[in-house]
């Protein structure tokens, strides 16, 4: 017996001709330095590689699964397509000039100009990024939450209902004045959370001092539109106390004819504001 020859052991099983005393951690089989691929835990052979693959779980990037969860039923779509439509808005409103001016919403244009009563909505001071960062961030934060609890149509509902419901406030107490923002809206939206946790049986005070501090705000910072915050919360909170009160899968016919009033009487008084300005500045 020969001790210069270690055996078949010491080359490599893939290139016979090659000396080698690496073995697989998988299979045991030795492998040269070509076919070595560092593993936890020593190296493994071509085909225990390919074998380790095949079997792991695959998984999408971060990014895909996010998207993926948005898209879903689950997802808060709603909440994340009026923040990506308002900021496309603030973009084109730094591209066009004059475009600020024409979706904001200013009383005395009314009758020429009504779609400005829910465009403004969408509408930020470009002199300052806070106005719609603040605004976003308030909407990321109740939207989704609502969303979640009330589902997209509603949310939509309601966040337009009480953004059109702080412009009509404007009408009314301020109509020689504009407003442009989503503050209203904002508003609307704590308004219908608030309602919405206490007729669950919620404890919300600390969310009416939020309320509290942030309509004070609106009174005493000048160039806030103190208006626009009641209306909105106003209209929110009306619009929360229908769904609360409607929940039930088989008041949804009553839901949906409600909240079709609540547009309507904002309709109504959008009119009679409107013929009060004419008759008082005429």
């Amino acid at each position: 017996m020969s001790g210069s020859d270690p055996g078949p052991r010491s080359h490599c099983y893939r290139h016979p001709d090659r000396e080698s005393y690496v073995l697989c951690q998988r299979c045991g089989r030795t492998i040269c330095p070509e076919c070595q691929t560092p593993a936890a835990v020593g190296f493994h052979c071509p085909e225990c590689m390919r074998e380790s693959r095949a079997s792991a779980p695959r998984t999408r990037p971060t990014l895909l699964r996010t998207a993926r969860r948005v898209r879903g039923s689950d997802g808060p779509v709603a909440t994340y397509s009026l923040i990506g439509v308002t900021f496309a808005v603030f973009v084109l409103q730094l591209l066009v000039p004059g475009v600020t001016s024409d979706l904001a919403y200013r009383p005395v244009f009314t009758a020429s100009e009504p779609w400005t009563l829910l465009t403004s909505v969408f509408t930020h001071s470009t002199s300052s990024f806070l106005h719609i960062l603040f605004n976003m961030l308030s909407l990321w934060v109740f939207g989704r939450i609502l969303e979640q609890a009330l589902g997209r149509w509603r949310l939509l509902a309601l966040y337009l209902l009480a953004g059109l419901g702080g412009s009509v406030a404007v009408l009314l107490l301020s109509p020689l004045g504009g407003v442009l923002g989503a503050s209203g809206a904002i508003f609307g939206l704590m308004g219908a959370f608030f309602v919405i946790h206490r007729g669950m049986g919620g404890n919300g005070s600390q969310l009416l001092v939020i309320v509290g501090i942030n309509l004070l705000i609106g009174f005493v910072v000048p160039g806030v539109s103190w208006q626009a915050h009641v209306g909105g919360l106003v209209v929110g909170a009306l619009v929360g106390l229908v769904l609360v009160r409607t929940r039930n899968r088989r008041q949804r016919a009553t839901q949906v004819l409600l909240l079709a009033a609540i547009l309507v009487g904002l309709a109504a008084t959008t009119v009679f504001g409107f013929a009060r300005l004419v008759d008082l500045y005429s």
